[in-house]
């Protein structure tokens, strides 16, 4: 029996040295996402190819290691002890453009920069994800949390996603409705979390199509405006938006150095309303919401947190709130994972005995 198992970590061993597709270990998370904070992953791979991807599984498999699938980084909180297995990076990169039924479809590597790509389909005049501009992190992140700012959502356009079925080892096409969107979820972070290892994405988009003007902060950039706007005009107020907001990546800002919006926006009950306006009146508080499906409302995260005791720029500590963005919990230079939870779970817990809501976090947390 031992010969047997010294047997198998010298061919471990073998394929970490020869394998075409180079298997490190120990390599810090931290640099690769945008809140910089988390440990090390015992082993590390970027894989470029769905023939890579499923050697990474095979290989995960044969150690018995924990997955984790690392896309932009832009969405995760990394534990301060890291990932005890395999972080697979998919890199796997490429724009494929085709006409179809009047639509430009534009299937896209998952491994691809989003920006880059919405860049991209602004260029080739194609209109439905025009307000995502700005956003970091890569194209296969974008159907997990279904994605959306400004008045859309991923979900609108992606007609199907091509995935890696780990139960099988089988690639699969899921079309739209099989991906059960919702607002910031879908069956890749819900019912099937850690199911699927998306390779491809494909978008159906509108040639020459307008932009869609329907955010506040959007319309009040063109309130002046007699025409409409093309996209690219739409793509840039987008991204100066974001700026203002500090949740456009600028190199050396620490109040951009997070993981972007760290609350969901809560959906309550009409029942859930009526209390949340009852408290809000004994403060003289108007509650901003929106309608929602099935008769229910949309409460802005950020009135929750500020009305809370957590205004812009809230800590002196290395973890605090933006100076721009109430939602977005900075790392200001030196702050670990466990400074950033517990900010996290302070305000949840402010917000839930102020206003009987609990804060869901948007962004996934690794090695937990």
């Amino acid at each position: 029996m031992a010969c047997m198992v010294d047997f198998a970590l010298a061919l471990a061993r073998f394929v970490i040295v020869f394998s075409p597709m180079q298997i490190l270990e120990n390599v810090p998370l931290a640099p690769l996402t945008t809140l910089q904070v988390g440990g090390p992953a015992r082993y590390f791979c970027k894989a470029t190819s769905i023939g890579e991807v499923e050697e990474a599984v095979r290989f995960s498999k044969a150690r018995s290691l924990p997955l984790f699938v690392l896309g932009g980084g832009s969405n995760l909180v990394v534990a301060d002890a890291g990932w005890p297995g395999l972080v697979v990076h998919v890199a796997i990169t490429g724009i494929d453009e085709r006409s179809g039924d009047g639509a430009a479809i534009f299937e896209v590597g998952a491994g691809e920069d989003w920006d880059f790509f919405v860049a991209h389909a602004v260029a080739r005049n194609c209109a439905g994800i025009e307000c995502l501009s700005g956003i970091p992190g890569s194209v296969g992140g974008t159907p997990v949390q279904n994605v959306g700012a400004y008045g859309q959502e991923v979900s609108e356009t992606i007609e199907s996603v091509q995935a890696l079925d780990l139960r099988d080892g089988q690639v699969r096409e899921l079309c739209n409705e099989a991906c059960g969107f919702a607002y910031r979820t879908s069956i890749f972070n819900t019912t099937e979390r850690g199911r699927f290892i998306i390779l491809r994405v494909t978008y159906r988009l509108t040639p020459r199509g307008e932009p869609r003007i329907a955010y506040a902060d959007l319309k009040k950039e063109f309130a002046e405006r007699t025409s409409i706007p093309s996209l690219a005009e739409v793509r840039e107020a987008a991204r100066r938006i974001r700026l203002s907001k500090a949740m456009l990546i600028v190199p050396g800002d620490e109040d951009c150095r997070s993981a972007g919006s760290f609350f969901k926006n809560p959906v309550v009950s009409l029942e859930q309303f009526a209390d949340l306006e009852q408290r809000a009146a004994t403060r003289n508080l108007r509650v901003p919401a929106y309608s929602a499906p099935g008769a229910q409302k949309k409460i802005s995260a950020a009135w929750l947190v500020e009305h809370s005791g957590f205004a812009k720029g809230y800590g002196d500590g290395p973890a605090g709130i933006s100076r721009k963005h109430s939602l977005a919990l900075v790392n200001r230079g030196q702050a670990s994972a466990a400074d950033i939870v517990a900010l996290k779970t302070r305000i949840q817990q402010a917000v839930e005995e102020t206003w009987g809501i609990k804060l869901e976090p948007e962004p996934v947390f690794v090695g937990f």
